[in-house]
């Protein structure tokens, strides 16, 4: 079975016409097999009112569907989202004309990708003809759920990046110190001894409890992920829509796949920038970094994006 996981964002009430409804949070999961092809389709449930679930649905697709019903605030910083994310969109319109939108979001690296009216059959059959891109390097699955399960133990829910994943394999659980072992694996409610990239997974661990379990950790094989409180990133671009002051000294959100930490922003020489985040975070080097203003309250809350350098192994 192959797997893919697919961002519907914009409009409202799309997603679940795509797939069957799973776990539910701030984000929304809805589930979608056929003929050996597993979709699953994730809904920002809280966005616009909280922002990060915007990013985490982002952080988690291998592509997004921009469902534009109408030119409003709230699609326009769904727009800035998607612009300074790598995540390849495919845009489905509603009353709006396409002209109307392309002169909207000018400059949108996505603007001018393939775009059709907001059909949902339609899009369920291109879905169903979507492969996630192949990734190299070691197996990685950032969590994107966690909770106890009666007889089982902590079970963490995320997709599977890089190389195969095993059953009773022993993981980091960056970016803690501690490692922990797969008991079992499931892939849309069935077991398997591997997963690979793009699967959906359920995972039984050993050595640990679910309420030691977040969004935002990453299992992956010791010593191949970074972790510190201090990053530095290179080619550092800001979001024409973010209207607040930038300086060094400023206090903003930092979101590295689906986790989403405040953090102390310095602008260095060119386009350099370093974060001094509060916590530890765990990223390789050329992971893209997100950056927010959650206090904004005019224009979008995405300030802007940078790619991250190498730090040392922790």
């Amino acid at each position: 079975m192959s797997g893919i996981t697919v961002a519907v964002v914009g409009g409202r009430d799309v997603a679940k016409e795509l797939g069957k409804k799973g776990t539910s949070s701030d984000l929304t999961l809805f589930n979608h097999v056929r003929d050996g092809h597993a979709a699953t389709v994730v809904e920002p449930t809280q966005y616009p009112e909280k922002l990060p679930p915007l990013l985490f649905a982002l952080g988690m697709a291998d592509r997004a569907i921009f469902a534009v019903p109408a030119l409003t605030r709230e699609i326009a910083e769904t727009a800035t989202a998607l612009d300074l994310s790598d995540v390849p969109v495919r845009m489905a319109l509603g009353a709006v004309g396409i002209e109307e939108v392309r002169r909207a979001l000018a400059g949108m690296r996505f603007v001018h990708e393939p775009t059709a009216p907001l059909d949902t059959s339609q899009l369920r059959e291109e879905i169903d003809g979507w492969e996630c891109a192949p990734l190299t390097g070691p197996t990685r699955v950032a969590i994107d759920h966690a909770f106890p399960v009666k007889g089982v133990g902590a079970v963490a829910l995320g997709v599977v990046r890089g190389g195969p994943l095993h059953a009773h394999e022993r993981l980091r659980l960056y970016p803690t110190e501690r490692e922990v072992e797969l008991k079992s694996i499931q892939v849309h409610d069935v077991d398997v001894k591997e997963a690979v990239t793009g699967d959906r997974v359920g995972l039984a661990l050993r050595g640990i409890e679910a309420d030691e379990l977040a969004r935002g950790q990453v299992l992956a094989p010791p010593g191949t992920l970074a972790t510190s409180t201090t990053l530095s990133g290179t080619a550092f671009r800001k979001c024409p829509y973010y209207r607040g002051t930038l300086g060094s000294g400023a206090q903003l959100q930092v979101a590295i796949g689906l986790q989403c930490v405040p953090a102390l922003v310095e602008f260095g020489p060119g386009q350099s920038v370093s974060l001094t985040a509060d916590r530890p975070v765990t990223f390789s080097a050329g992971d893209t970094a997100l950056l927010a203003d959650l206090s904004a309250t005019a224009g979008s809350r995405m300030v802007g994006r940078a790619t991250l350098a190498a730090a040392r192994q922790a």
